[in-house]
């Protein structure tokens, strides 16, 4: 039987190097050329976003502490960094192998605390997060609707690593004008079966999905899903996809 569940994955490609105070929004659409319609949705890489917002830091003004030389020298890494990794971080869940698990005080729980110098220009700059990943999604969103009158959601993404599972992928760290999950618990499944436990993350699939095409070396940190039937939400949040602590095993 034939189905109409098709979507399509879009780069925009164009999007320039992104300077503090760089006003993202405008030059996303700049970039998309007029090609953005009602029903898209927009998926943006956090650091487009961080370094719009001037989350960079520069190594030569920190100072490492005690902490962050000793794991440091033990496994070849730059102290300074390791430095503001430790800052950014609400609790460190596991350091070992010259990896740091985290909570970030977003309460993400990621590999150094999302502090990243890939796709950075300088030697010794890093990124950061967004302070509030969901507030900016929520500023490009309302930006973007005054700059096209088109009211699309937006994910902001990140790559994480996985329990389990080997390899890193695209989640959904700020979400705005979308339901990022999809509940299915209380319905059946095709054969009858009740479904308890089917509580699907949209978002963060969308996210994934995009990074298809935007890769991490192309130079195409913006992507657009169209065709998606998404619930419209506007009070839902990225922050909605967060394991409740008295639910997370692995704390």
């Amino acid at each position: 039987m034939e189905t109409s569940n098709r979507i399509e994955i879009l780069p925009v490609n164009g999007v320039p190097e992104i300077h503090p105070g760089d006003d993202v929004a405008e030059l996303i659409v700049q970039a998309a050329e007029d090609r953005l319609r009602a029903g898209d949705i927009l998926i943006v890489t956090h650091k487009v976003v961080s370094k719009g917002e001037g989350r960079l830091v520069n190594l030569r003004g920190i100072e490492p502490s005690a902490l962050a030389k000793r794991f440091a020298a033990e496994y070849g890494k730059d102290p300074r960094q390791i430095e503001v990794v430790l800052r950014e971080s609400r609790r460190i869940v596991r350091m070992d192998r010259g990896v740091i698990i985290s909570e970030t005080h977003h309460g993400f729980v990621c590999a150094n605390a999302g502090v990243d110098a890939s796709n950075v220009p300088g030697a010794e700059s890093v990124c950061l997060l967004p302070v509030d990943p969901d507030a900016s999604a929520w500023r490009l969103r309302e930006q973007i609707l005054e700059l096209t009158d088109l009211d699309l959601p937006v994910i902001i993404s990140d790559s994480f690593g996985r329990a389990w599972r080997f390899g890193i992928t695209n989640v959904a760290v700020g979400v705005a004008g979308m339901q990022p999950l999809t509940d299915y618990r209380g319905g059946e499944d095709p054969h009858g079966n009740p479904l308890e436990a089917s509580v699907l993350a949209v978002a963060d699939e969308i996210a994934a999905a995009a990074e298809l095409v935007m890769n991490k070396t192309d130079g195409v940190p913006v992507a657009v899903v169209r065709g998606y039937d998404y619930r419209r939400d506007d009070e839902a949040t990225g922050h909605d996809l967060l394991m409740p602590p008295e639910r997370d095993m692995f704390r």
